[in-house]
């Protein structure tokens, strides 16, 4: 443990140079852009701003990519309280109270205690990434082949499982993702998979132009198909203000630790900020005694979406961290960035490359801290974006996709690709069928690949490697209650009912 405090005290030291100080200001700008703008989104932002890191050392990338994801997490809050616009999908919720109390001409109490609430979870959600990830790094790097297989599995079965959407959209769309994968050279037997006669993608689909163009190009054509007006309320954030509504806050205090728990839970399993963020809204109605005033604009209505929603998206980078599991279609960005720079996500990063884990660490607490200055100054900037009209945002986006998609091979190949990838997006957006598992199994199906048949050549083909000790036979079970799930919760509560009486 003290070797670990010595060594965040080191990644302080990394993460607070000038020039890393001056990118996460550059990453919480662009990230609340990105969040002000609906339907785009951290996920979307991270790929399409990918390449721009390419010639950055892997921790100065990393630290102004994670904070794009910070203030894309704090932009969202301010379309949903000024224009009942959600950013983000998890800011859905805050639409509820936030929106009413800026009709009330609360504006900026509702986004004084929109960004607090989010900097408090996302705060928690990082001591607990600096407490317990290297416990868990250190607990893995005991894993063998059988061993990480059964981690994939574990997160493959809790997407479809104990994701939001429908297990079959998810398990169709998890598999077009391997189908992905397995595209190039078989790094077993070395003969060609899927190729069709194309040389470009004799080593495979390259994870950016795939995640640029699925989230990227999808969604703009999506929102050109929609067409969006943007109206709303004007605000800005006085002193006075933030000083008031923080003297107010600590009476939720409780509020906030109870959607720190539920967003840092969610979190770490694949369920994500957005359900994260309803289940803390609905508990916090259902306990508070100002529980019949929630949708009305009732503060406490903003603290608790918001403060889970940013612990559930911090939280999500532990297993990625950790484990090499990302644990949101963002922390599976991300990972696909660790990779392009040579860096293997998992056990081995705590020790091969301590001052890279522990100055992304660092930098997610003064992240934090400074997206909450700038977004607390700014409010009224970032408005404005909402102003532009569409027509002109996106020839823009779609001209930032395509130069960073052919930057990563300089290949038109690649932007034609890109398109491809984006015309598959906006189907499966439009068909209801998620990304995020297609985007995991893109990232994670090669790897979950090579272990099962290394496990398998090492028991000689034999099935029993995956129960044959107690700590592959744990995880796997765990893998399968998380598969079942639904059908388990139902049983159970069909048990719980009570009885009813028969008609006489």
């Amino acid at each position: 443990m003290l070797e670990d405090l010595t060594s965040l005290f080191h990644g302080f030291a990394v993460a607070s140079q000038p020039y890393n100080i001056a990118l996460m200001c550059l990453g919480i700008v662009l990230g609340v852009i990105i969040g002000v703008l609906p339907g785009l989104g951290g996920a979307n932002g991270i790929a399409i701003l990918l390449p721009l890191t390419f010639n950055m050392s892997p921790t100065s990338a990393i630290i102004m990519l994670s904070c794009i994801y910070w203030g894309a997490l704090f932009g969202g809050a301010i379309t949903s309280v000024l224009f009942n616009i959600p950013g983000e999908p998890w800011s859905v919720a805050t639409t509820f109270d936030g929106h009413p109390m800026a009709q009330q001409g609360r504006a900026g109490e509702a986004l004084t205690a929109a960004f607090t609430s989010s900097f408090v979870g996302a705060l928690f959600a990082v001591i607990v990434i600096t407490l317990v990830a290297p416990l868990v790094a250190q607990f893995a790097l005991q894993f063998g082949p059988a061993e990480k297989f059964s981690v994939f599995f574990l997160a493959f079965c809790s997407f479809i499982g104990m994701g939001k959407e429908p297990p079959f959209k998810t398990l169709v769309s998890m598999m077009i993702g391997f189908a992905l994968a397995a595209v190039g050279l078989d790094s077993v037997t070395g003969q060609l998979r899927l190729t069709f006669g194309f040389t470009e993608i004799l080593n495979g689909f390259d994870f950016l132009i795939a995640v640029i163009g699925l989230f990227g190009i999808g969604e703009i054509l999506l929102t050109m198909e929609e067409g969006l007006a943007f109206k709303g309320k004007a605000a800005g954030i006085n002193p006075k203000v933030v000083w008031q509504t923080w003297k107010e806050m600590p009476r939720y205090w409780m509020t906030s630790l109870r959607s720190c728990l539920i967003g840092c839970w969610m979190g770490i399993s694949p369920a994500g900020a957005t359900p994260a963020s309803f289940m803390s809204y609905g508990i916090a109605k259902r306990i508070s005694p100002r529980g019949h005033n929630f949708g009305k604009g009732e503060i406490e209505g903003v603290v608790a979406p918001e403060t889970a929603a940013h612990a559930a998206g911090t939280s999500a980078l532990l297993p990625m961290l950790s484990l090499g599991v990302p644990g949101s279609p963002t922390a599976a960005v991300l990972l696909g960035g660790l990779l392009i720079w040579g860096l293997q996500p998992g056990p081995l990063l705590f020790v091969e490359q301590r001052d890279f884990v522990w100055g992304l660490i660092a930098s997610m607490y003064l992240g934090n801290i400074v997206g909450l200055i700038i977004v607390l100054t700014m409010v009224p900037v970032f408005a404005a974006i909402l102003r532009i009209p569409f027509s002109i945002i996106a020839p823009v986006i779609l001209v930032i996709c395509a130069i960073g998609a052919y930057t990563v091979h300089n290949s038109t190949f690649d932007v034609v690709l890109m398109f491809v990838f984006g015309i598959i997006g906006y189907l499966l957006k439009k068909t209801d069928y998620p990304l995020a598992p297609m985007v995991l199994a893109i990232v994670l199906g090669d790897k979950a690949e090579e272990a099962f048949r290394q496990s398998l050549l090492g028991s000689g083909g034999s099935l029993g490697v995956f129960v044959s000790n107690p700590l592959v036979s744990s995880i796997m079970a765990l893998g399968l209650i998380a598969l079942f799930w639904p059908i388990i919760q139902s049983t159970l509560a069909r048990f719980r009912a009570p009885p009813t009486k028969a008609a006489t």
